[in-house]
């Protein structure tokens, strides 16, 4: 099992940068697959990327390709996720997820049995 708790969200502009962390509470960190989804308001939850237990695989939705970067730090069992270049539709909660696993990266929000509280991101025009 494990406790996800999200951070880092704020208001920005468009064009701005942005880093959310996600700190998680667990034995086995290692042996988790973690991603960030993000939710606007009356839309569905949405993966936006996602890092891999075992090897460090990255996987990115397209409209964050090239403008928000994903890793993970074991020591301090922390995920980030590094965003720039942001845009007013990037504005939504953000959410850190996890399942158990160690090859796949799952863009449905149904693979993933734990989730954190969120953290809003609001890019402004």
């Amino acid at each position: 099992q494990v406790q996800l708790v999200e951070s880092g969200g704020g208001l920005v502009g468009t064009e701005d940068s942005l880093r959310l962390s996600c700190v998680a509470s667990t034995r086995t960190f290692n042996s988790y697959t973690l991603a960030w989804f993000r939710q606007a308001p009356g839309k569905e939850r949405e993966f936006v990327a996602g890092i891999s237990a075992s090897d460090r695989r990255t996987a990115y939705t397209d409209s964050a390709k090239g403008r928000f970067m994903v890793s993970k730090d074991s020591a301090a069992q922390t995920l980030s996720l590094q965003m720039g270049s942001l845009k007013p539709e990037d504005t939504a909660v953000y959410y850190c997820a996890a399942r158990e696993g160690t090859a796949r990266i799952p863009a449905s929000a149904r693979e993933y049995p734990w989730w954190g509280r969120g953290t809003q991101v609001t890019v402004s025009s």
